[in-house]
């Protein structure tokens, strides 16, 4: 599954737009081009969207860069412009991550909350958990590498904007799916750190489910409670069955 959707990742942010650029860009003009660019990306970020299944903090996120970037796009006028407009958006993001940090509500805990959602876990014993400051330091220092990933690639877009102008447009596609493949795996490394804080500190666990008079289960805990509950009232059925024949 994670190689198929490697496999799309390439395809849409990358293969696509550039065989769209190369093809189009001498035919309708640079801006046109770059517009037409974004449309497979636009696409499969919707179908991702789909698959979700529902609206929550992460769907959000998407379907706001879905329509902020495309009217970014539109209302640039130029092909320079465009480029530009784009450097300056990922600066806004940044500064939207490095604020959600300052406010004590970093993004990547929201984030963390709804793939643990969506793993089965509740979201309001998630929530306390994440909180705690052992692993909330953790989620504020992701969420800034976050920041520091947009900054990188508006800092390095800027310089080959200066230096190549419009014709920076192919590496800025493929920098662009670099930096977010390389921060998604410092992330993944993150996320992997907190679930070890997790096991390592059952204590944590402990003191939650003592404060919110609720048990910490896992997916695998709530499948095994819902099989026995299902055996349990299997063999209850079959006993009512056989009491009942012995009755008659």
């Amino acid at each position: 599954m994670k190689s198929k959707i490697l496999v799309l990742d390439i395809l849409f942010y990358v293969a696509l737009p550039l065989i769209v650029w190369n093809l189009l860009r001498d035919t309708i003009g640079d801006y046109y081009a770059m517009l037409l660019t974004g449309v497979p990306a636009i696409i499969y970020s919707l179908y991702r969207f789909y698959e979700m299944k529902r609206v929550n903090v992460t769907g959000i996120f998407i379907l706001a860069s879905l329509f902020i970037g495309p009217a970014v796009d539109l209302l640039s006028g130029s092909a320079i412009r465009l480029l530009w407009n784009n450097v300056i958006l990922t600066i806004v993001i940044a500064a939207f991550f490095i604020g959600t940090v300052v406010a004590r509500k970093p993004l990547a805990l929201y984030f963390a909350l709804d793939v643990a959602e969506l793993q089965g876990y509740d979201r309001t014993f998630s929530y306390r958990l994440y909180t705690e400051k052992k692993l909330f330091i953790v989620f504020q220092a992701i969420t800034l590498l976050f920041a520091l990933r947009s900054l990188i690639m508006a800092a390095v877009n800027s310089w080959l904007i200066s230096t190549y102008g419009v014709e920076a447009f192919d590496e800025g596609i493929v920098l662009k799916q670099v930096l977010n493949w390389a921060g998604t795996f410092v992330i993944v490394i993150g996320f992997v750190y907190i679930s070890k804080i997790i096991q390592d500190s059952p204590e944590i666990i402990q003191k939650l489910e003592l404060e919110l008079g609720m048990k910490y289960e896992t997916p695998e805990d709530v499948e095994s409670t819902s099989e026995e509950t299902s055996t349990a009232e299997r063999e209850s059925t079959e006993v009512e069955e056989m009491e009942t024949r012995k009755d008659t």
